[in-house]
């Protein structure tokens, strides 16, 4: 009488898993039967001066103080994507706006180009990467981002930039947190 009983558990939950694709989100290609390629991106070092170039750039070391650093991970597989950014030296108590964007960083703060959109042209936390933070008393401060979509290998991130202001939410300004502060090119990681 067991075994009848296994195998029909067995059955259903394959069966089950076989159209697991129904339920996966609108707007969203279903999953492929082949593996998704995994693309992790990494980030790091001390805020330097644009014209020194490197992999992190101040534009304003009133908000961004020397020696300040930040340490950026971007991560997906097949969908799902999930991004953090740490950093420390920077003001204390103090929210910044912070996004992923298409771009490398360059001398120029506007070289990173617009946000990282998943497929929507609007703004918001659902399509694009954000990350503000607040800092602690020490200037320290980690968030953390997670999307039920994937980055294409051909269209990954290339850099994560801060903001002068919170990130604003609603409205015709939506997406928008004021000048650029810093920026940290993402490679291959």
């Amino acid at each position: 009488m067991r075994l009848p009983v296994v195998l029909s558990v067995t059955a259903l939950l394959a069966a089950a898993c076989g159209t697991q694709q129904a339920g996966h989100p609108a707007g969203h290609p279903p999953a492929k039967s082949t593996p998704a390629a995994v693309v992790s991106l990494t980030g790091e070092g001390r805020f330097g001066a644009p014209a020194k170039g490197g992999p992190a750039i101040a534009y304003d070391d009133k908000l961004v103080p020397r020696g300040a650093s930040a340490r950026v991970t971007a991560e997906s597989g097949a969908v799902l994507a999930t991004s953090s950014v740490t950093v420390e030296g920077f003001l204390p108590g103090r929210t910044y706006g912070v996004h992923l964007h298409v771009n490398p960083c360059g001398a120029d703060p506007e070289a990173a180009g617009p946000h990282y959109r998943h497929v929507h042209t609007h703004a918001s936390a659902d399509n694009e990467v954000w990350l503000d933070f607040t800092t602690d008393a020490e200037g320290a401060a980690t968030a953390t981002s997670r999307q039920d979509w994937a980055f294409p290998p051909d269209k990954a991130p290339r850099s994560l930039v801060i903001h002068a202001q919170r990130t604003k939410v609603t409205g015709a300004k939506a997406g928008t947190a004021g000048p650029r502060v810093a920026c940290v090119t993402l490679g291959e990681g």
